[in-house]
């Protein structure tokens, strides 16, 4: 059996190619999971995916490890380390933006929310696509719009709706595989 792809999955980096197959569309709402496909579909703003999977392991380890708690700890001395950090986008909205929104999603834990409910009342079951071409893919959507405007009033910044629609892709709340992509059905759930 032949196994098909969506387009931008079938280029030669194997990096690529696994996010598409493992993790893609496949739903995740752990809350550190969560924080960390936000951290990066934020960063990766103006960018390719690409460069940024290529970065992840360091910034797993230039963000304590995705750990909330820790990360919204960070000061001005752990700002100037990371504006001088090689291994990630030295973005100064981008970093800055990781580090507040760090600080929200602490802030609504110590009120007993989280990130994760916050999603599944707007997404209250997986959004199933399976678009014919990858032009059929929109870059956002009234969901997103909605969803962005959500989080920046919690007060998340750097989540416009086009970062935003490409999280819930991330996180698989949508599943956009092409209808010819073998792994469209991999792993994916309406149960959340």
């Amino acid at each position: 059996m032949t196994v098909q792809r969506c387009p931008w999955a079938g280029i030669a980096d194997p990096l690529y190619r696994d996010y598409h197959d493992h993790e893609w569309g496949r739903l995740n709402l752990n809350e550190d999971y969560l924080y960390e496909m936000l951290v990066l579909e934020s960063a990766q703003a103006g960018l390719s995916w690409l460069t940024i999977l290529k970065k992840r392991d360091h910034y797993r380890q230039a963000f304590a490890g995705f750990d909330v708690t820790k990360v919204a700890r960070f000061d001005e001395v752990d700002y100037k380390r990371l504006m001088n950090d090689p291994g990630i986008i030295r973005n100064r909205r981008k970093i800055m933006a990781t580090i507040n929104n760090a600080r929200v999603l602490v802030s609504m834990h110590e009120k007993g929310q989280s990130l994760a409910q916050l999603l599944h009342e707007a997404v209250p079951q997986v959004i199933v696509h399976h678009p014919q071409q990858l032009a059929d893919v929109p870059a956002k959507t009234d969901l997103s719009v909605k969803l962005a405007g959500k989080l920046k009033q919690q007060g998340f910044r750097f989540v416009g709706p086009t970062t935003i629609y490409s999280f819930l892709q991330a996180v698989g709340l949508v599943n956009d595989h092409l209808e010819e992509c073998s792994f469209k059905y991999d792993r994916i759930s309406s149960q959340h």
